[in-house]
């Protein structure tokens, strides 16, 4: 399947569509507290895509997942169901990630919570998971190979002396949820793809305080690291400029990610 290169309007519809879906994180932002559910942050958000925002979330039903949601709570790495049996306490890592559709087109993005005091290794661990987004961010512009997004962002995790999963990645974004281009958060093979204006996809790595390894619940959705380490995730869709990147679900607490919007 061919990389699509978006038009003018179909940027347009994404624009909207990715302001929707950092509009949920924002407006979640003040419930993700000690005592809390992830099932009522789940309904929350449900609420609001559903009745204010009228739009679709596209996780509910997406293969089968039961929530309109993931919440991704300490060493869950990544698509955690929500439930009325999971509370949220003092220091835990909280991972929501939304996806928006509007008008048939999609927004994808997640950012990390601290829940109440946080501990000093999850607060490390969030901050550098948000920094090698960043990081990855400043490096798009056309011309560029995809792989260099993934070897930039292996470099500065190894060196913080924490890890990339390996088993998840970003991806192309629009009409589809999944589209081409894989966008990997390690260096690896990207099958030569070279950025060009017009191009959409997702970064967000998965960044745990221990090993890289992943296991997969019996749930069949729920992914844990495999050493019980805390994991981290930051996500954003993008679409590639002439000259940089515009961040399409740009949120009002993400200062760096404004300085890089201004730089575009």
């Amino acid at each position: 399947m061919a990389i699509s290169i978006k038009t003018p309007e179909e940027i347009e519809k994404m624009r909207v569509a990715g302001r929707l879906a950092a509009e949920v994180l924002e407006m979640i932002a003040p419930h993700v507290v000690p005592g809390v559910t992830t099932g009522e942050l789940d309904r929350l958000c449900h609420d609001h895509i559903t009745n204010k925002q009228q739009a679709i979330s596209a996780c509910l039903g997406y293969h089968g997942f039961p929530k309109s949601v993931c919440i991704s709570v300490n060493e869950v790495v990544c698509h955690g169901i929500p439930s009325d049996d999971r509370v949220l306490k003092d220091g835990d890592v909280v991972n929501v990630d939304v996806t928006v559709i509007k008008d048939e087109y999609h927004g994808d993005t997640s950012k990390m919570f601290i829940v109440g005091k946080p501990t000093i290794q999850g607060e490390r661990l969030c901050r550098v998971t948000q920094e090698s987004l960043y990081i990855a961010l400043r490096l798009v512009k056309p011309g560029i190979r995809l792989r260099e997004l993934g070897r930039a962002i292996q470099q500065y995790v190894e060196a913080q002396d924490f890890s990339v999963v390996r088993e998840y990645c970003g991806h192309g974004i629009g009409k589809g949820f999944h589209e081409e281009p894989q966008v990997l958060h390690y260096d690896a093979d990207d099958g030569g793809v070279v950025l060009q204006a017009g191009m959409t996809f997702t970064v967000e790595p998965m960044v745990n305080a221990g090993d890289y390894r992943i296991r997969t619940m019996k749930d069949g959705w729920t992914v844990k690291t495999k050493d019980r380490s805390l994991s981290a995730q930051y996500e954003h869709t993008i679409v590639v400029t002439e000259n940089g990147c515009e961040i399409l679900t740009l949120r009002e607490d993400d200062t760096l990610a404004a300085v890089l919007e201004n730089n575009a």
